[in-house]
């Protein structure tokens, strides 16, 4: 349904060119996967970081709605699973530097601060973080 309307709009001949480079992302996005579960499972008990709770992040569902067709059903799989992926893999790194780096960076027009920044010590405070990490 959906993948016909968008075949429909934007032409066979566009769509079947990049499905290959779509689909060929699962490959990267299983091996990070693995690497960033054994990385959370593994570090984040030696630091005492509370784990991320995976089923928070990805969601696989839209599959089970029946007025999708069959093609529909397996590109919602594929999204779901590798924008849940990418979404908790910012999470854990996301928790990883705020365990070990919580350093804003320098504010310039276009950098998009990630929300976990929110209280992070101030790039260029020097008394800040001399007071927060004096050893």
């Amino acid at each position: 349904m959906i993948a016909k309307r968008r075949i429909k709009e934007r032409g066979y001949l566009r769509i079947y060119l990049s499905g290959p480079f779509i689909y060929m992302m699962i490959i990267p996005l299983v091996i990070m996967d693995l690497f960033i579960t054994l990385y959370h499972t593994i570090c984040f008990s030696l630091y005492g970081i509370k784990k991320i709770k995976r089923a928070d992040y990805i969601k696989i569902d839209r599959h089970l709605l029946s007025y999708l067709g069959f093609v529909d059903k397996i590109h919602c799989v594929y999204c779901g699973y590798a924008n849940g992926l990418i979404n908790y893999t910012q999470k854990i790194t996301g928790e990883t530097e705020k365990y070990w780096c919580p350093l804003k960076h320098k504010k310039t027009k276009k950098f998009q601060e990630p929300s976990h920044h929110k209280d992070f010590l101030k790039y260029g405070d020097k008394k800040a973080f001399n007071t927060k990490f004096k050893i």
